[in-house]
């Protein structure tokens, strides 16, 4: 079954080519050498992307495999300029990075509703031969042919932009989480990889203030090399102000399981260390309340919070927790 998440996209582009300029010789019954009065030509069509917050995902491009932009008109007499190039804007949701197809170069990245960049320039207009005239050549017969639009394929890539980034070995509670604190309605069962792509939560928090949280599909070991679902999902962390981690409180050893957490995501990129952290401890109400004493001396020294999203223990004390690290100045 295909999944209406859709985060990557490949599309063929090309912008308009200008139009040419006009050689064009003016001529009235009375006036029989009236001079050169060629207009310009029209320049190409550009190819724009463009933020649009009411999008979440680039399914809506996913057939979308070619975007042409429109050619611009050649000139014409009495110095008439050749209308420019039909515009082509492809909407893509906050968060998107467009790169070269080829060399995978970053072309821009889109992060603000409404923001508008130029992934292909049209071709300029060829001048006409009204600007080629000089005192020595009075009826130049020439005028500049129009630039050539250009033409690349481009990756658009979505990365979510959430405030908090939920980071877990599969079943550890995450979507559970989110569907506690937030009206996201992910899909919850007790088995590995139940979230199969990311679901985004708004948690209302304090005087009417809220943040967005995003729940990511299970990291394992080696998710850096693309193991499990791999690199597909650890470049939608990268965009989080801070990272929640979540390990459940019958783990066989907890700080362990957090450091391989935190190595596979350095092994990816390394710049995730300079983002604050946080450690849930979940599904506490699995466990006597007199151990969690023993565990929490074993825990990292980073903010730390036991919880139960099913008791709801321990929840607002971890809002709490991700709203410091969210606001901190690092």
């Amino acid at each position: 079954m295909d999944s209406n998440f859709v985060d990557y996209v490949k599309i063929f582009c090309r912008s308009g080519n200008g139009g040419a300029g006009s050689t064009h010789l003016h001529r009235e019954k009375f006036v029989p050498k009236g001079g050169p009065d060629g207009g310009d030509g029209g320049r190409g069509g550009h190819v724009y992307i463009k933020g649009n917050r009411n999008y979440w995902t680039l399914i809506h491009l996913k057939y979308e495999r070619h975007v042409f932009a429109g050619h611009g008109e050649a000139g014409g007499k009495n110095r008439s300029f050749g209308s420019d190039g039909n515009d082509k804007t492809i909407e893509v949701p906050l968060g998107t990075v467009a790169y070269d197809a080829d060399t995978h170069e970053p072309l821009c990245e889109i992060t603000e509703d409404g923001e508008t960049k130029i992934l292909l320039k049209g071709g300029r207009g060829g001048q006409g031969n009204w600007h080629f005239r000089t005192s020595t050549l009075q009826t130049p017969r020439f005028a500049q042919p129009g630039e050539s639009g250009e033409e690349r394929s481009v990756v658009l890539e979505l990365k979510v932009l959430a405030d908090v980034g939920l980071v877990g070995f599969p079943n550890a509670g995450k979507s559970t989480l989110l569907s506690v604190v937030s009206a996201a309605k992910p899909k919850i069962a007790d088995y590995p990889f139940t979230t199969m792509e990311p679901n985004l939560g708004i948690v209302s928090y304090r005087d009417n203030r809220s943040f967005v949280m995003a729940d990511i599909p299970g990291i394992i070991e080696g998710a850096h090399d693309g193991k499990g679902l791999g690199l597909r999902f650890l470049r939608h962390i990268e965009r989080n102000s801070a990272l929640l981690f979540m390990v459940p409180a019958t783990s066989e050893n907890i700080r362990m399981d957090y450091e391989i957490l935190l190595d596979e995501l350095v092994q990816y990129n390394p710049e995730l260390l300079d983002k604050q952290r946080v450690l849930a401890v979940t599904k506490c109400d699995l466990i006597p309340s007199k151990d969690e004493a023993k565990l929490a001396k074993t825990l990292p020294d980073i903010p730390c919070v036991f919880i139960s999203s099913v008791a709801g223990k321990g929840i607002d004390i971890l809002k709490d927790l991700l709203w410091e690290a969210i606001n901190a100045e690092i």
